[in-house]
């Protein structure tokens, strides 16, 4: 990398690394450096990726003044210092938050208000004017993620796949992407009035919407609440629609959000202020 990439500070990273991709971008003197965007299936581990990724680009810590990673499955404090031990030697500073914290970045930014996010999992995070957080759902394909890609491509299957097709599904090798790419299919049928579709279409907007209206309840947000959508499946407007009709019939009043940026802009933003804290 050319020395005329550097500005006085050094660099600064964002990752996004979710459940279907990992995103990397950074920059220097607020211009963009280096975009990255690759297959979260390719990616078993991810801190063995990044440092493999600072090697090829020749980055080293001293050069990079803050790295920020949003991740899946780092909800909790241990997990996050678990990962942030793997990569301090990656920048001056580093911070490890979950993938959906980027996401809600992107949205709302120093607003409160909640954020539904349905893509290949489901969750819904609150954050309050004291910066008190609460979530509903995110717990994963086994235990939760209802109204996700996952959930509505299973319930699909169950209600009208054979055995040979469900058993085909649950031992490929990547199961939890292979059934969640069923979603967008099963949420056109349900559009065109397939009442199989419909059916499980109708009960994942109602379980987001349910999701949602108990993280603003748990931390009192007044009304109208700021509410945000993210995630491949809110991403289809007709969907989304579903969902803010089911909201409102749970008595929240919302103002919904429309659009937002992408949570690993998201994640650089958060990175450059981490770097500028640290001056």
């Amino acid at each position: 990398m050319a020395r005329s990439e550097h500005r006085a500070g050094g660099i600064i990273v964002g990752v996004d690394a979710g459940g279907t991709w990992v995103r990397v971008r950074a920059q220097a003197d607020s211009r963009p450096i280096a975009a990255l965007t690759q297959s979260a299936s390719a990616v078993p581990e991810l801190a063995t990726f990044l440092h493999s990724l600072w090697r090829r680009r020749g980055w080293t810590r001293p050069r990079v003044d803050a790295l920020v990673v949003a991740a899946r499955g780092v909800w909790l404090p241990p997990e996050r210092r678990a990962l942030r031990r793997r990569l301090t030697g990656l920048a001056r500073r580093v911070s490890v938050i979950a993938d959906v914290e980027a996401a809600w970045h992107a949205m709302l930014g120093a607003e409160c208000g909640v954020l539904v996010l349905s893509g290949t999992g489901s969750i819904a995070l609150g954050r309050d004017a004291r910066g008190r957080w609460a979530r509903g759902g995110g717990l994963g394909p086994l235990l939760g993620d209802e109204g996700s890609a996952f959930w509505i491509g299973r319930e699909w299957l169950r209600a009208t796949a054979d055995e040979r097709a469900r058993r085909r599904f649950a031992t490929a090798p990547h199961a939890v992407s292979a059934v969640a790419a069923l979603a967008p299919r099963v949420v056109g049928r349900a559009r065109r009035g397939d009442r199989v579709a419909r059916r499980i279409v109708s009960a994942a907007q109602a379980h987001l919407a349910a999701q949602t209206a108990a993280v603003a309840r748990a931390l009192r947000l007044p009304p109208p609440v700021v509410v945000g959508g993210a995630g491949s499946v809110m991403g289809d407007r007709w969907f989304a629609a579903g969902v803010r009709s089911a909201l409102a019939r749970t008595g929240l009043r919302a103002q919904w959000r429309e659009s937002g940026g992408a949570p690993v802009d998201a994640a650089v933003r958060l990175a450059a202020a981490l770097a500028a804290a640290r001056r």
